[in-house]
Formats: structure tokens, C-alpha cells, sequence
């Protein structure tokens, strides 16, 4: 048996995120409405692309930061908010590499940086290895899950280094709008911050056109992917925008970690871009009425209040009983995978993530059985 000091203090102050022990719970066949990624799969052409780089021989290391033609194109994507080129993109495995690259290159021992609570589970892990001081700042569902300018500002330190931001949000669905933009933009060029900028879901969004944090800031790492917008998730590719010399530095982390993006796919990935960049629009359609069959069915349980999300494909009631977890492990163990607030941040105890990139027939079954366990536990 391996000797506890075998390990870094590096990795035994990380746990493992909590909503895996939830999901081991389920038996059976489930109903899913835990995905964290779109239910679709990849567009016909994009799919047809890389068996068709495959046969063209993309089976090699590529250069560390990309493709040049893939990092134009990306830069090409967004050139309505900024003069950008390839020399400011970096293509990452997922946008999980590139999250981890820029902590790495930014944050070090003692830095403090501020992030969403709730939020993406990857974000205090990533702080925490990076040997900084993760702090939290709250969202609200009162205040439909956008930060209040007093919450971010009491937590600013003259140790603070960065704020990470992440819209439309995961868990909740909250998106910022451009006066929640300007007033963290403000705030970070008042105190020297850096803001990196988690926009995976950038354009996944249903009342306005997408609002960016991108073009607004000169020390702003913008991180993306292709998992969301082209249904890609398993084919881990991302990457992200910011300064040359920011791109340079978080480059060399990339580099000692991953070598290279995957070749095939980022040939894949360019074609996604030059003849698939409206799939994201035929798969809000879906996500549209499934987000408001979800929403009309959970009001009409008692001691549940809904949000409305206004981008991604989650949502994130507030669940009025004693114990929430208690709640998650009996729908889950009736077949119906969902998460616990907690598990995106203490903030998020009294409420429950939904993930409605499922199907109709699926979404009315699985608030039908929780329905059944909201009854149980409300009496």
C-alpha cells in the first residue's frame, strides 16, 4: 500500500468533485439530465472531416499553438470585437487545458483570485495547484445570478490577482449583460487585475446577441471551445484569446503539458468553422423549448423555485426543503440524474442543477419522479 507521503501536498489538498458520488448512486437505465454537454452530435460535415483528415495524413505533432490556418480562422470568428490575428490564439486540448495553462502562467504562490460562486467545478482546484488563494464571490438567484459590484469590490485585496468570470454561467444559466461587463471591466482596470474570461458557452444564448468580455480589456485571457457550439466534447479541443505576450508565456505551459492540439481534429475544426458555424442556431431551437417545458414543469412543484435561464442549457432552481442532498440522492436513486447546487460552491446549497440537453419525453418523465420526491420530502 502506498505511503500517504508519496503524494504531493499538491494533490492531497484537491478533492475529487462531489458529483460523481452522486451518479454512482444511479442503477439501471436513467433518465440523464445531469449532461453537462449538448445532447447532439457533431454536424455531418465535421464528422465526415476528420475521418477525412485521417486519410489525408493529419497523423502527426502539429505545431504547439495550433494549426495557422485554425488560429486565423479563430481569430477571423471574433475580429467584430478586436484587431485580432493568429498570434493571439492559442489551441488547447479543451477548454480545460486552456484554463489550466493560463492559472499556471498567471496565478503563483499566495496570489488571490476571485471566482463565481456558483461555478464551474474546475475553477478552485485549478487556483489551488496553481499554489493561490482561491476566493469566492456570490451569485444570487434574486439577482438572476449576475455578481453585485459591492460583492466583487469588498473581496479585491492588494493580493488579489485576477477575476475569473464565466458567462452564460454553469450551473446557472446566467448570463452578464453589457452594464455587468463595463462594471467588472471597470473594477479590474481600477485595481490591475487580470480578468480570464470563461465564454465556452459564448453564443449559446436566447433573448439578445452574445455579450463578450472580449475586445473590452487589454489584460483579458478570453477561453472557449468547440465542445459546446459544434457538439464536440469528447474530441477535446478549445482555445483562447488574449495579448501576444500573453499567449506566449501560457504557451509554454501548454507546451510541457500537452506538446500539441490533435491533429485530425483541428482539421475537423476548420471545417466546422467554414461550413458549419450555424449548428449552434439549429440546436438553440431545441434547447429553447426544452428550457421552457422544463421551467413551466418545475413551477408547478411545490417548495421549487425555477430561474429561467438565459444561456447555456441548465438550470438551477432553489429547492425549499431541509436537506437538498437528501432530495438529489433519492431522485437520482429513482432513476433521474441530477446535481447538487453544493457541488459548484457553498453558495449553492438550497439549490439543484438540471441539465435539459435531453429530450422532451425525457425532461417530462424525469420532473414527474422528482415531483414524486419533492411530495415525499415536503410532508
Amino acid at each position: 500500500m502506498p505511503c500517504p507521503t508519496m503524494f504531493s501536498e499538491r494533490v492531497k489538498n484537491i478533492e475529487l468533485s462531489g458529483i460523481r458520488k452522486i451518479f454512482d448512486l444511479a442503477q439501471g437505465k436513467v433518465i440523464n439530465l445531469g449532461l453537462g454537454e449538448p445532447d447532439f452530435h457533431p454536424p455531418e460535415v465535421v464528422k465526415r472531416a476528420i475521418m477525412e483528415g485521417v486519410e489525408k495524413g493529419y497523423n502527426k505533432y502539429g505545431p504547439s499553438k495550433g494549426f495557422a490556418e485554425l488560429r486565423e480562422l479563430i481569430a477571423e470568428k471574433y475580429s467584430s470585437y478586436g484587431d485580432f490575428s493568429g498570434d493571439n490564439v492559442l489551441v488547447t486540448v479543451g477548454a480545460t487545458e486552456g484554463f489550466m495553462a493560463t492559472i499556471l502562467s498567471l496565478v503563483g504562490p499566495g496570489d488571490e483570485v476571485l471566482y463565481p460562486d456558483p461555478g464551474f467545478v474546475l475553477y478552485k482546484p485549478h487556483i489551488r495547484i496553481a499554489e493561490g488563494k482561491p476566493v469566492a464571490y456570490p451569485l444570487y438567484q434574486e439577482h438572476d445570478f449576475v455578481p453585485m459590484q459591492e460583492d466583487i469590490q469588498d473581496r479585491i485585496t492588494p493580493r488579489t490577482k485576477a477575476i475569473i468570470v464565466n458567462s452564460p454561467n454553469n450551473p446557472t444559466g446566467g448570463v452578464l449583460d453589457e452594464s455587468a461587463i463595463k462594471m467588472i471591466v471597470d473594477l479590474a482596470e481600477d485595481n490591475d487585475l487580470i480578468i480570464i474570461s470563461d465564454e465556452v458557452y459564448f453564443n449559446m444564448v436566447y433573448d439578445s446577441p452574445p455579450q463578450t468580455f472580449l475586445g473590452k480589456y487589454d489584460k483579458l485571457v478570453f477561453i472557449n471551445s468547440f465542445s459546446k457550439e459544434f457538439a464536440m466534447t469528447g474530441w477535446r479541443l478549445g482555445y483562447l484569446i488574449a495579448p501576444k505576450e500573453f499567449v506566449e508565456q501560457i504557451g509554454k505551459i501548454h507546451y510541457y503539458t500537452v506538446a500539441c492540439p490533435q491533429s485530425p481534429i483541428e482539421y475537423a475544426a476548420i471545417v466546422a468553422l467554414k461550413e458549419a458555424s450555424d449548428y449552434v442556431d439549429y440546436m438553440m431551437q431545441y434547447f429553447r423549448r426544452r428550457r421552457d417545458l422544463m421551467y413551466s414543469l418545475l413551477k408547478d412543484i411545490p417548495g421549487v423555485e425555477p430561474n429561467l435561464p438565459k444561456g447555456a442549457f441548465y438550470m438551477f432552481p432553489k429547492i425549499h426543503v431541509d436537506n437538498v442532498i437528501d432530495v438529489v440522492k433519492e431522485t437520482v436513486k429513482r432513476g433521474v440524474l441530477c446535481t447538487p447546487g453544493e457541488a459548484f460552491g457553498d453558495n449553492a446549497k438550497s439549490h439543484i442543477r438540471f441539465s435539459y440537453a435531453a429530450s422532451e419525453d425525457d425532461i417530462r418523465k424525469g420532473m414527474e419522479i422528482f415531483a414524486e420526491v419533492m411530495s415525499a420530502f415536503s410532508k
